[in-house]
């Protein structure tokens, strides 16, 4: 493979993999940060435990995505330089807000969550835990609208005498409505992972002790379950409705990513929903069979069944005639077919098992739900963990796939000179056997890192909720930090 080639395999290796852990943090911190509250609230202990359960699963969590977190920025000045001297005048100023403000804020406080517990009084304890909930969830906004320039370029501009784009309002990056629409449907999609996690352990323990005839144990778990649920359901409607908005938006900004999504050769005028395609794409559609719902691609893209989308042949022609021939007669602009359409229906799919699995899981942990009713939804309720995980890396495959060729897509109703093609963002100066050297250590180091996260948060939730130690008295006065988790 091309040194272009391995630095794009090594970028999507090392991000989804600390994509994994993110939405977790996301989610998880808020959560257990409402634990403690009720805790605070109501003095029951079963709180209190649930609280030190998931908030080590939390640590762990948070621990593992900040150590794969930091490989991220050093690619961009390493593999991918040339871009980094483009754009990174633009590029890089969420990036530093991240580091000097949210992640600053969490990993301060963190510590104080941590360790002060028998030092602080309950209700300053309580505030480290929300300031750490607000800023993971800051983080993702500072991170997301970073990409969401890439997605759709604002607030910046190309300066003529050095030819590098330059920043004219960090807040407009802030708050365009691709960064603001991408914040909400990850923060969602965060809530339905934390949601589900929640629900799935506290799922499995309940089924066990219930099994056990351990009835007053496992109404301690309860409780989780019940709010992992609520959330988990909630979050799911919010993550349809952010991506039908997201959807939309997409349809104006980025037409070819929504167009290759439907599988949408040749611009049509009622678009059907494809619900499955099988065979190629738009070489030979003679051979490719879709299972289809009339009218509802356009019905979902601008409200109106009847309207018109664009396909990717058109598409790509106007990118050709615009930007310069790209390929041949312009199909290089068009983007892999199969990966951006199947990654978007792998994302939908998974979200809606997910929603379904939350809705059956609040009616069998109902007031009046049977023991066997609760058994068999603990049974099933860890399988259903990973769904929203592989629903959330998909929906990034799918942003991803579906922008190339381009790094930086044009903005056509702005600068559009702040724009770059995928090929021309790479560093000249790193060759293929130092990336195939660097790949094959983080792969090796990651697996490693994966074997011992797994290892811990397995042991951390065999544990249990319920055998966790009991608070130190009033009367104590440590001198010296304690690890409370």
């Amino acid at each position: 493979m091309s040194a272009l080639d391995l630095a794009r395999w090594q970028f999507a290796i090392t991000s989804l993999y600390h994509f994994v852990f993110v939405p977790l943090t996301i989610g998880l911190a808020p959560l257990v940060a409402v634990m403690q509250t009720l805790w605070l609230r109501t003095g029951a202990d079963h709180w209190r435990r649930l609280t030190d359960f998931f908030g080590k699963i939390f640590l762990l969590n948070f621990a593992i995505g900040v150590v794969t977190g930091i490989v991220q920025e050093f690619q961009f000045g390493m593999n991918w330089s040339a871009y980094s001297v483009f754009v990174g005048d633009v590029f890089g100023a969420p990036l530093a807000l991240e580091a000097m403000i949210a992640f600053f804020i969490e990993s301060v406080f963190i510590g104080v969550w941590m360790f002060g517990r028998k030092i602080l009084s309950p209700g300053l304890h309580l505030a480290s835990i929300w300031l750490v909930a607000i800023a993971v969830n800051l983080s993702a906004w500072f991170i997301l609208a970073a990409n969401s320039f890439m997605q759709h370029p604002v607030g910046t501009h190309v300066n003529s005498a050095n030819g590098r784009a330059e920043l004219d309002s960090v807040w407009t990056m802030l708050t365009s409505s691709t960064a603001l629409l991408t914040v909400g449907h990850t923060m969602a999609a965060a809530g339905l992972t934390a949601g589900l996690l929640v629900a799935g352990v506290g799922g499995w323990w309940l089924s066990k002790l219930l099994r056990e005839k351990r009835t007053e144990e496992a109404s301690g778990y309860r409780p989780a379950v019940r709010l992992g649920l609520g959330v988990a359901l909630t979050a799911a409607c919010l993550v349809i409705v952010s991506g039908h908005s997201q959807g939309q938006l997409m349809v104006a900004d980025q037409p070819m990513k929504m167009a290759a999504a439907e599988g949408l050769c040749q611009t049509t005028d009622g678009a059907s929903f494809s619900v499955a395609a099988f065979g190629d794409t738009c070489e030979e559609m003679a051979d490719t069979t879709f299972i289809e719902i009339p009218g509802l691609a356009s019905f979902l893209a601008t409200n109106d069944a009847t309207d018109t989308l664009a396909g990717v042949n058109d598409l790509a022609a106007a990118q050709a005639a615009a930007y310069g021939a790209y390929g041949l007669n312009g199909s290089g602009y068009i983007p892999p077919m199969a990966a951006t359409y199947w990654s978007f229906r792998a994302m939908i799919g998974l979200g809606l098992i997910a929603l379904l699995f939350a809705a059956r899981g609040l009616w069998c942990t109902r007031t009046k739900a049977t023991a066997a009713e609760q058994i068999r939804f603990g049974q099933i309720a860890p399988w259903l963990i990973p769904a929203p995980y592989l629903a959330s890396l998909a929906g990034w495959m799918f942003t991803e796939f579906g922008r190339a060729p381009w790094i930086v897509v044009p903005n056509t109703s702005a600068d559009s000179a702040v724009r770059m093609l995928i090929e021309e963002a790479a560093s000249p100066f790193v060759d293929g056997f130092a990336l195939t050297t660097s790949l094959v250590l983080f792969t090796a180091v990651y697996g490693a890192l994966a074997a011992i996260w797994f290892r811990l948060v397995r042991r951390a939730v065999l544990g249990g909720a319920l055998d966790a130690e009991p608070p130190a008295s009033e009367s104590s006065e440590p001198d010296h930090l304690v690890f409370a988790y």
